[in-house]
Order: structure tokens, then C-alpha cells, then sequence
């Protein structure tokens, strides 16, 4: 898939994704597993820790995620990363659009997608915010298609299309991880596997 997407400095075009998704801060992945088009998996940085549920099926360069935070797994966010062709220069929020998401067939959850680059990332991200994100999930969970419709400008939308084949089984495990405490590292060894490559100097 290849998009091309209108924002405040002109024509941004998405490319290809990195195999490995992250935050736009580069974590450590750890408790990764499969579940049909959907994998569940924790991310540390330090003493920094989410869980995610991904997925990653659909597109050759875009996420979909289920994002949590242990100490706030009651308060989950999703949101989409699309590879962009340059690493960005500027952290900054471009527009904030309205979305409309559905689950197969059933009723239409409307909220808002907000336009987000990081500085030294390549993805394209649009954090969603829903008035009831509770209803999305569990309707995710019962699912088989998730539908998108993001309002670029007036007549002009983005649609995307992301299955929801493995989604409860990924949710359940995502906030089972979340609700466990994590080890701790022992004498300060490094763990986990990085996102990204990285030289060390010794």
C-alpha cells in the first residue's frame, strides 16, 4: 500500500515499514506471541514498560495497535504507524481529524485522529481517541474486519482496513501482561531484544 497524505508542510508519502513497529522512542521487546493476524508483547526502556497487541498483517507498511500502560491498563489507546520514506525532523502534532471506525456491520464508533511525527522516527503516526474505547475493543473482539475512515479534509478520506482474526486472544494475553509485574533485570545485565540495531563501544 502507498498513501500520500496532506499535511501543514505539503505532500508526506508513506513507504515501507520497518518489520519490527516500536514507539517513536526506540524499546526493548520482550513476550511476543502469536495470535492468528494479531502478536501481544511487552516494551522496556529502563524502568519504563507498555504492552501492545499489534496488527501488522494487512499492511506491508502500517500498525495497528492496542497500547497500555501497567499502573493504567484501565485507560488502553490505539493507534496506526505508517513508514514514511525520510526520518522526520520535527516532533509535532500536524492536524487532529475526525475518524469513524467499524466492526463488521455494526454501529459506526466516531472519534478523533490526531497527525503525529517524532523527530529522528520514520513513521507517521495517528494516535485515536474514542469516547468509548471499552465498546471498540470488545466489538474488535467479536469481530472479523475493523473498517477505518479518516477525514482528511472536507470529501477527502483515508481508508484503511485491518483483520480482526486473532484480536481477543490478543487483547486477553496484552492485559495479562499488563497486570503482571515485571522482573527485575539482575546485576544490571542488559535484557530483552532492541527494536532497532545499535553499536556499543567498549
Amino acid at each position: 500500500m502507498r498513501l500520500v497524505t496532506l499535511l501543514a508542510s505539503g505532500l508526506l508519502p508513506l513507504a515501507t515499514l520497518l518489520a519490527t513497529p516500536a514507539l517513536a522512542t526506540s524499546f526493548n521487546t520482550g513476550d511476543v506471541q502469536s495470535h492468528g493476524d494479531w502478536h501481544s508483547l511487552s516494551l522496556t526502556l529502563g524502568e519504563e514498560r507498555h504492552v501492545r497487541a499489534i496488527e501488522q498483517h494487512s499492511y506491508a507498511d502500517s500498525v495497528l495497535s492496542v497500547n497500555a500502560t501497567p499502573g493504567a491498563c484501565a485507560r488502553p489507546w490505539l493507534e496506526i504507524r505508517v513508514a514514511l520514506d525520510d526520518v522526520q525532523a520535527r516532533s509535532t502534532t500536524w492536524d487532529r481529524v475526525p475518524v469513524d471506525l467499524l466492526v463488521d456491520r455494526d454501529g459506526i464508533h466516531s472519534g478523533e485522529g490526531a497527525f503525529i511525527t517524532e523527530r529522528g522516527d520514520d513513521g507517521f503516526y495517528v494516535r485515536l481517541s474514542m469516547p468509548d474505547t471499552d465498546a471498540l475493543l470488545d466489538d474488535m473482539r467479536h469481530g472479523e474486519t475493523l473498517r477505518l475512515r479518516i477525514h482528511r479534509a472536507p470529501e477527502d478520506y483515508w481508508f484503511m482496513t485491518f483483520s480482526l482474526d486473532g484480536a481477543n486472544q490478543a487483547f486477553t494475553r496484552m492485559n495479562r501482561l499488563c497486570e503482571t509485574p515485571a522482573e527485575s533485570p539482575k546485576d544490571n545485565a542488559p535484557t530483552g531484544k532492541p527494536t532497532r540495531a545499535s553499536s556499543a563501544t567498549g
